[in-house]
């Protein structure tokens, strides 16, 4: 259980912040960066469940819970000595992408194929939902970016790409099972 009984600690005020191992890091690296694109994911789709109707406020209160976890995941480097903590680091795992994919295609069932590009909007709740499909994307892409110089939980960079897939389905969904989609008219404007 965690307790935060003093929010401000001071241990920050050289711009370092501590990991979930307990070694000190500058807060601008790229460690650091992966794990708060994910906490600025999960305010975008706080922002969407304004918007939400009950299902997908059930789908979407599992993602916030599971990006949680992500950060607990990205902000413990160890993978090698996960065996030796103190406690279970928490990371993803394999369910947890396969409840996506699951929530991928129930969504995807109704929708006709798409024969163009869509551009992000339509409903409110469409649009805020591309909204946290880019932040998705962005996530995985420093992901990928740590990966090459560090150990990473793999099935973590796996619900990152799945994530993004689900938003955009979902965006599709919350448009009317993608009967208002916006799409994209190549060369509309010249």
């Amino acid at each position: 259980m965690i307790v935060l009984n003093k929010i401000y600690t001071k241990t920050g005020d050289a711009g370092e912040t501590a990991l979930g191992d307990g070694s000190r890091v500058v807060k601008n690296s790229l460690r650091v960066n992966v794990y708060g694109t994910s906490d600025e994911l999960n305010s975008v789709v706080g922002l969407a469940r304004l918007h939400s109707g009950s299902e997908f406020d059930e789908m979407l209160s599992r993602i916030q819970n599971d990006l949680f976890d992500l950060g607990a995941d990205l902000c413990r480097p160890d993978m090698e000595g996960d065996d030796k903590a103190t406690y279970p680091p928490l990371r993803i795992i394999t369910a947890q992408v396969l409840r996506l994919e699951a929530e991928i295609d129930y969504m995807n069932a109704e929708l006709e194929p798409l024969r163009s590009f869509i551009l992000p909007g339509g409903s409110a709740l469409s649009a805020q939902l591309h909204m946290c499909r880019t932040v998705a994307r962005r996530a995985e892409r420093l992901c990928v970016e740590l990966a090459t110089i560090e150990n990473i939980n793999v099935e973590a960079l796996k619900y990152l790409n799945r994530l993004s897939d689900w938003f955009f389905v979902a965006a599709r969904v919350a448009n009317n099972d993608g009967k208002d989609d916006l799409l994209w008219v190549p060369g509309a404007n010249r």
